[in-house]
């Protein structure tokens, strides 16, 4: 799919089924955007009470990105959409991926997920790994992709920082949402597996390599504080880059995103979270549905996936379609992710469709992949749902799309056109 993006300032779209996946219900009505934002959602939205606010009266052939010849300051043009009964969706978000940092099509030139020499390594940022102009970024954005938590994969037990990005752009800086949105760390085989012959042959060194990080922050942070009440820059600790990339953790001011498959993982990310007192996310979850009502009861956020894939080690032997279900009946806060490229990102909804045809129920698998990843990742005042006053990121669609792979027909990220 060949992606373009129009320069119009306000659209208003209009007869639309209008779906805002907070409520789960929806609407016959008309939405218009103003800039990047959602500025109105109603019923007979009438283009003249905006033409004020747009610099000019609606004009004919404005509304083809492709076709619009006419001259500068089409840009300040309300262009109006009548999708004829067509249904709008929020823009999909995915809670974990690694878009934009395991290039498409390239190999070990374009793996910049994985820093394989460290165990301990939280102070890299994904961002500084990111690439827009991953060919996947741009596929996921025609998949109706518009915003992922993307950074450092799982082979340390502390891996650097996820960022939240837009799936449109030329550069990282004018794509974030937010960064960063998590302190990335891993428990089970994938940090036993890399580091099998230098430092980490079981799981329990893991959870100590962790523990030792965060009890060394609090102490680190300790000292700084107390010279800076002291007014003493003497007493300051000798600066830490890797303690100073874990200060908002232990203050609370960043989860942890916990990569946990097995039972026993998962429940020791909670065990040494709880211990620390620092906030969690659980990523993965793929034996969740084995210890629902525990967490049921514990209330972190669960981001469950990939399971379009192959088991291809033992913790994922009870992987399973019907784990985001059983957990969003238990009441937990389920987010359906793609962990892309293990998935590609653009089947996103596949996924969420693969867990309502499992049982999940088909409101909770499209909140899975557009609310819920938002709440997962701290921006849900700006993505996941239409409301006015988030950013105009949606989907005009032939249907849902959980019912069909070509539903997408319109996408729109930041209130511009680009697919």
């Amino acid at each position: 799919m060949r992606l373009y993006q129009t320069s119009a300032k306000m659209y208003l779209i209009k007869n639309a089924v209008i779906h805002d996946v907070v409520a789960g219900k929806c609407c016959e009505g008309d939405l218009l955007t103003k800039g990047t934002k959602i500025l109105a959602i109603g019923k007979d939205l009438d283009p003249e009470d905006y033409a004020e606010l747009a610099g000019r009266t609606a004009s004919a052939g404005c509304g083809d990105p492709v076709e619009c010849r006419t001259p500068a300051g089409c840009e300040e043009v309300l262009t109006v959409l009548d999708v004829d009964g067509k249904d709008v969706y929020p823009g999909l978000v995915d809670a974990h991926s690694h878009l934009g940092l395991d290039i498409y099509g390239i190999g070990y030139e374009g793996d910049d997920y994985n820093e394989m020499t460290d165990a301990v390594c939280p102070q890299l940022r994904g961002i500084d790994s990111f690439n827009p102009f991953d060919p996947a970024v741009a596929m996921a954005a025609a998949g109706g992709v518009t915003c992922v938590g993307t950074g450092p994969g799982s082979a340390n037990v502390l891996g650097g920082t996820f960022l939240a990005v837009k799936t449109t752009g030329i550069r990282v800086d004018d794509m974030i949402v937010k960064d960063p949105v998590a302190m990335k760390c891993a428990f089970g085989e994938n940090p036993k597996r890399i580091y099998r012959t230098a430092s980490i042959s079981a799981r329990m060194t893991i959870a100590a390599k962790l523990r030792e990080m965060l009890y060394k922050t609090k102490e680190y942070l300790a000292k700084k504080e107390a010279a800076e009440a002291a007014g003493d820059p003497s007493k300051m600790p000798a600066w830490d880059m890797r303690l100073e990339a874990l200060i908002p953790v232990v203050k609370k001011e960043l989860p942890l995103k916990a990569h946990a498959h097995q039972a026993n993982d998962i429940l020791t990310a909670i065990r040494v979270a709880k211990e620390l007192d620092v906030l969690l996310t659980l990523e993965h979850v793929t034996e969740g549905h084995l210890i629902a009502d525990e967490l049921a009861k514990e209330g972190y956020p669960c981001a469950v996936g990939p399971s379009l894939t192959h088991a291809s080690k033992f913790e994922l032997q009870n992987k399973s379609w019907t784990t985001p279900g059983i957990l969003a009946a238990k009441g937990c806060q389920v987010s359906i992710i793609t962990d892309a490229p293990v998935i590609p990102q653009q089947h996103l909804a596949l996924c969420a469709a693969m867990a309502a045809n499992a049982g999940m129920d088909p409101d909770e698998a499209l909140r899975a992949i557009t609310i819920n990843p938002a709440r997962h990742l701290g921006i849900a005042d700006r993505v996941g749902s239409l409301e006015a006053g988030k950013d105009a990121d949606l989907l005009i669609c032939s249907g849902s799309p959980l019912t069909s792979l070509d539903a997408v027909k319109t996408v729109m990220i930041n209130g511009r056109i680009v697919g």
